[in-house]
């Protein structure tokens, strides 16, 4: 097996780029369909396990939405992560999580699809709870690595963090394993009636839920602080909505909790135990020829539309172009809700756009039945990273 796997990697030490017979490559956004001011989008494209469509649209100064769409030998992987304080959580998590999903920092660069191959020729593809853990782990680790470096120069990324939310189709089964508040709805068929229905397979960890506010108690029953609600939205110790993140270091580690960081982000009182996690929710779904369609999206997304709608919205339109319908539809609730036209609210640039809503990012992938249940390997391999940095 050793010696099968080094011939499987020393074929792989020749140079491709972007438009390598080896790979369809989208990093930075290169390949994607088209631009719309601050819309970015790839209409549609082929994964192992079907269609995709993606979009995403800038609302920050900089992007602080990152995602990726991984598919090969492995089986296929989606990533949505939304960074708040800034992009470098995001970022590292867009770099950094994949690589030790497949497991090894050696995916990194261009020889990470030849590696991807070799791994999933060793393992099988098997994909448990364990490796998920253990990616989110790494991921974590290394990025708290990275905030120790720069915390003399730069104690400010103590404050960054970025909610992760992420998508594995493996062996006729879907795994989701998520921290924060990004979201993925299935579209599944609801028998012969001709009708959709949306069923939400991630758990949110934001404290405006009540069930989140009576875990962080009972993980804090000594502090009664520990969730406060200011202007009408819970947060965690008046500060932050989430509960579980990559980074957000201040409020995991009394070290990073004190100046120079910004006083907003200091506690009065001393830090005995971390208030925010790394540890993600997963579900395991075992795939149904009724699964037609999955919507992975940031919280900008479900701001302003419901599950039902945005399932609606798939169901009821070509595939062509619908990640940028679902991110349009998203703009106009926004717009009506501020009681503006559509059309205005795109003459307003990044920055001044946030008073108006997020960045989103929409990701959608068609279920293709046939090529799950014969366990098609997508050739080439497709890697799309929407790292866009405006």
């Amino acid at each position: 097996m050793l010696h099968a796997l080094m011939n499987l990697l020393s074929s792989c030490f020749r140079p491709f780029g972007r438009h390598s017979e080896d790979r369809v490559d989208s990093v930075n956004g290169n390949g994607f369909g088209g631009k719309e001011g601050l819309l970015w989008f790839r209409d549609l494209g082929k994964y192992g396990s079907g269609d995709f469509s993606m979009a995403v649209v800038q609302a920050n100064q900089v992007l602080e939405d990152q995602s990726q769409i991984e598919s090969g030998p492995f089986g296929t992987f989606v990533g949505v992560y939304d960074g708040h304080g800034g992009p470098d959580a995001a970022r590292y998590v867009c770099d950094h999580l994949f690589p030790h999903f497949q497991g090894g920092t050696l995916l990194i660069g261009l020889l990470r699809l030849c590696v991807y191959a070799a791994i999933a020729a060793e393992t099988q593809g098997v994909v448990t709870r364990e490796t998920i853990e253990r990616a989110f782990r790494l991921t974590e680790e290394g990025f708290t690595a990275q905030v120790s470096e720069l915390w003399s120069t730069r104690p400010q990324i103590a404050t960054v963090g970025s909610c992760c939310l992420v998508g594995m189709i493996s062996r006729q089964t879907l795994f989701v394993a998520n921290l924060g508040d990004s979201r993925v709805v299935l579209g599944k068929k609801v028998g012969n009636t001709g009708g959709t229905a949306a069923i939400q397979l991630s758990k949110e960890h934001n404290a405006n839920f009540e069930e989140i506010r009576q875990e962080l108690k009972e993980l804090h029953p000594h502090d009664p602080q520990i969730v406060i609600l200011k202007h009408g939205v819970w947060r965690v110790k008046g500060i932050i909505q989430v509960s579980r993140s990559i980074g957000d270091l201040y409020m995991k580690n009394a070290q990073y909790n004190r100046e120079p960081i910004n006083g907003k982000f200091r506690l009065p009182e001393p830090m005995n135990m971390p208030i925010l996690t790394a540890n993600p929710s997963i579900i395991v779904h075992p795939l149904h020829p009724n699964d037609s369609f999955l919507i992975f999206a940031s919280d900008g997304l479900w701001e302003h539309l419901s599950n039902e709608k945005a399932v609606d919205i798939v169901q009821n339109h070509p595939r062509v172009g619908i990640a940028k319908r679902l991110v349009k539809a998203a703009l106009q609730e926004a717009a009506r809700k501020r009681e503006m036209r559509y059309a205005d609210l795109q003459k307003i640039d990044k920055m001044v756009r946030r008073h108006f809503h997020d960045d989103i990012t929409v990701i959608v992938l068609f279920l293709n039945h046939d090529l799950i249940s014969r366990g098609t390997v997508q050739d080439p391999p497709l890697s799309i990273r929407c790292a866009l940095q405006h």
